[in-house]
């Protein structure tokens, strides 16, 4: 069996334990809850020989459990995840002034099951495989949205941009056309004036030669 002994305490008082071989683990692991520094959450191992203590502490609740050095630390730390949410759930806010073992009579059995559970049944590691690959998918959807989010502040950026520039290219087209027929009426009065002056000096040639204004000697 992976684990072998496992204990929930608030604080140094065991509310429930249960051991699944003799061994001295209730020993040590009282005076691992002695040692443990402070009142943070934490997990955290400690190794015995060749067993390993792993300790969970959340909101002043601490999980304990004694576990073969071969278990690694995933199936352990699942373990101890589950039976903190199972104790929780159960007990609610009655663990705050719970007495010493006020809950080993009920409580132990589901720490057996668990501990059978999540040493000898293979589908546990494949559980905790797969919550762990949900995880990492569920940080790369949330990744992705950020990337889309961020890509979509850019397209909106572009956007704006674009209909800038198409307003800028409008109101240049609109002062280039004013521009062009203001330079065209500019040219025609110009060739209008050449004309009128073109033919003013016509007439004064012919004038001249025709002996006065009214051209007597031309007709």
């Amino acid at each position: 069996m992976t684990i072998l002994y496992t204990l929930v305490a608030r604080g140094s008082v065991v509310l429930a334990e249960f051991s699944a071989t003799s061994t001295n683990g209730s020993t040590i692991a009282r005076q691992i809850l002695d040692k443990i520094p402070g009142n943070n959450d934490m997990n955290v191992s400690y190794s015995q020989d060749r067993y390993i203590f792993h300790v969970k502490r959340t909101d002043g609740l601490t999980v304990l459990c004694m576990a073969d050095d071969v278990a690694g630390r995933r199936i352990p730390f699942s373990f101890l995840e589950d039976i903190h949410q199972r104790f929780v759930r159960t007990y609610g806010r009655a663990v705050l002034s719970a007495q010493a073992y006020g809950m080993n009579d009920e409580f132990s059995r589901v720490l057996s099951q668990q501990m059978e559970y999540y040493s000898n049944d293979p589908n546990a590691d494949r559980m905790n495989r797969l919550k762990g690959e949900m995880s990492q998918v569920r940080n790369v959807m949330i990744q992705n949205i950020d990337k889309v989010l961020e890509r979509g502040d850019r397209l909106e950026s572009l956007v704006d941009k674009t209909a800038t520039m198409q307003n800028n290219t409008f109101r240049f087209k609109k002062q280039s056309r004013r521009f062009r027929n203001t330079m065209w009426w500019q040219n025609v009065k110009l060739m209008v004036g050449f004309v009128c002056l073109l033919l003013v000096i016509v007439y004064v040639i012919v004038a001249y030669i025709c002996g006065g204004p009214a051209l007597p000697a031309c007709f």
